[in-house]
């Protein structure tokens, strides 16, 4: 299997699960919360912010030939209208060894964590937000902009949806067990509810105090369908600065996309949820350059809705199935609709057993490959992730990595999967 020399073969990380210290964004106040929902907090995180020379270096040692990164908001504008060059010139200079190492970098502008002070304006529920992304974009691309090629405006667009959806899954299950403890006239239950109640608002009260407001609506918190619509604008609003500032760079969001699969009688059901968490969005990145796709497993429908992975099934870490055959199937879904150039910006698997993550992989890029044979405009493939790092609520627990870390020392551990991937950058 061999792939263009123009093709990309990279890697991916985000700011905040990787750098350390990103003291004044919201996930840092969020996972030292005494009611938080964070198994632990980030702290120096990897130590990519100091040490991301030596990262990009074993890249390109493995043979990898791009780096997709994101460039951290809190940083940048740690107070409102307060803007940090000094941060601007680390990103700078991030972008300047990846050129070095002859590795293309590709910037993210939001990956998930935003600055503080943006959450206690009423975060991404807020009219505002369009204007203050519209800002920070301006601030970045004037000084970034010449230097790249490739800038993904906002990564997973469409997670606070899909947050949503969960979020209310997991409501009616516990209002079904409650209604069950209930009819038992079971006392536990009542004593668990109180509890959980008085957490809540502990924890609201512990967020104002914090931010100011009861309820922060971050990035991945639950959306409403008005909060989407202002993602979409901020969207448009960053691309109409890249395109007035950089002319020539590639311009894109990326999305997170299941695999979703229609049982009998699950069609209705596949189609619904594949334009909530598609197609709706056409009209806003049609005049893209390019579509981020992101994706790392499936999704069955029947008649009742989502189902439950089949019995047997090898599950990641995650409690993902190991399904690498969904990217082939995404890309060729999407591209039914979006006539951009395609760019697999994450698609990966948590595990420990790093002879299943070069065979995921292996599987993954077989699928592109068909796709590229068949005309479609894949134009590369970035693994999630470059190194283990903080999984977000999850914390350390998870392994996605091409790289380990000895968070103690702070050493590197490539792993067999990083020279898998670089080999298919010199076949």
């Amino acid at each position: 299997m061999t792939f263009a020399q123009d093709f990309f073969i990279g890697a991916a990380t985000a700011a905040h699960q990787v750098e350390g210290n990103n003291i004044h964004s919201d996930y840092w106040a969020q996972e030292h919360m005494t009611h938080t929902e964070f198994l632990e907090p980030s702290g120096d995180a990897v130590d990519h912010y100091n040490r991301y020379s030596e990262d990009i270096r074993l890249m390109a040692d493995a043979g990898l030939n791009a780096y997709r990164f994101s460039v951290e908001w809190a940083r940048i504008e740690p107070e409102e209208g307060r803007f940090e060059e000094k941060e601007l010139a680390h990103y700078l200079d991030m972008i300047h060894t990846c050129r070095e190492h002859h590795i293309e970098p590709v910037v993210t502008l939001l990956h998930f964590s935003s600055p503080k002070w943006l959450i206690t304006k009423g975060g991404w529920e807020s009219d505002e937000i369009p204007a203050y992304f519209a800002r920070y974009v301006r601030f970045v691309m004037e000084r970034l902009g010449k230097e790249l090629h490739y800038v993904c405006t906002i990564n997973e667009a469409n997670m606070g949806l899909q947050v949503a959806a969960i979020a209310e899954r997991y409501k009616k299950q516990m209002m079904a067990r409650m209604q069950s403890a209930q009819t038992d006239g079971t006392v536990q239950m009542g004593l668990n509810l109180e509890k959980m109640m008085a957490n809540q608002e502990a924890a609201a009260k512990e967020r104002m105090e914090i931010f100011g407001v009861p309820r922060t609506e971050g990035f991945t918190s639950p959306r409403t369908p008005h909060g989407d619509e202002i993602v979409m604008e901020a969207h448009k609003a960053a691309r109409a600065v890249i395109r007035e500032i950089a002319p020539h760079v590639q311009v894109g969001l990326s999305l997170s996309l299941h695999d979703i699969q229609a049982l009998p009688g699950g069609e209705e059901n596949a189609a619904k949820e594949w334009a909530e968490e598609f197609t709706h969005y056409l009209p806003a990145i049609a005049d893209d350059d390019f579509l981020g796709v992101q994706n790392y497993t499936r999704t069955r429908m029947d008649a009742s809705g989502s189902l439950p992975t089949p019995e047997g099934a090898e599950l990641t870490q995650m409690d993902y199935e190991f399904y690498p055959e969904g990217l082939e199937h995404v890309i060729r879904k999407v591209s039914e609709d979006f006539k951009g150039a395609l760019l697999v910006t994450e698609n990966g698997i948590a595990t420990a057993d790093d002879t299943r993550r070069t065979a995921f992989i292996e599987t993954a890029l077989s699928g592109v490959n068909n796709c590229i044979a068949d005309g479609l405009p894949v134009k590369g493939y970035f693994y999630w992730s470059l190194l283990d790092n903080f999984e977000w609520q999850k914390g350390y627990s998870m392994t996605f990595g091409l790289i380990a870390v000895d968070r103690t020392s702070q050493t590197r551990f490539p792993k067999p999967s990083l020279n898998f991937l670089g080999n298919y950058c010199k076949r």
